[in-house]
């Protein structure tokens, strides 16, 4: 089972998305936010779950789509290690970001 790591940039980019949200609707936004966590565990017991983000060549980083979001994780070699990269709101362009 892989360990999971939020980098601060993910818990800055998860933390914003919920002060976005829970401006309108505070129930959402919390069920936004368990959502995006819950897909993350998921990636304990299957860390390649998403598609492998081709940008990036020289480590092994996967993107999984939950609602109109997009969590960005890199997987170690050993896959017992896996860095939350960040999470991105759909129409963003994540190369910026990742690249």
């Amino acid at each position: 089972m892989a360990q999971i790591s939020w980098t601060a940039e993910a818990q800055f980019r998860l933390r914003d998305i919920y002060e976005f949200i829970v401006a309108d609707n505070p129930k959402a936004a919390a069920a936004v936010v368990l959502g995006i966590h819950a897909s993350a565990r998921a990636l304990r017991e299957h860390p390649r779950l998403g598609q492998r983000y081709t940008h990036v060549t020289d480590r092994e980083v996967r993107v999984l789509v939950h609602g109109h979001f997009r969590i960005a994780h890199l997987i170690y070699a050993d896959s017992e290690h896996i860095d939350i990269l960040g999470v991105f709101h759909a129409a963003l362009p994540i190369e910026d970001y990742l690249s």
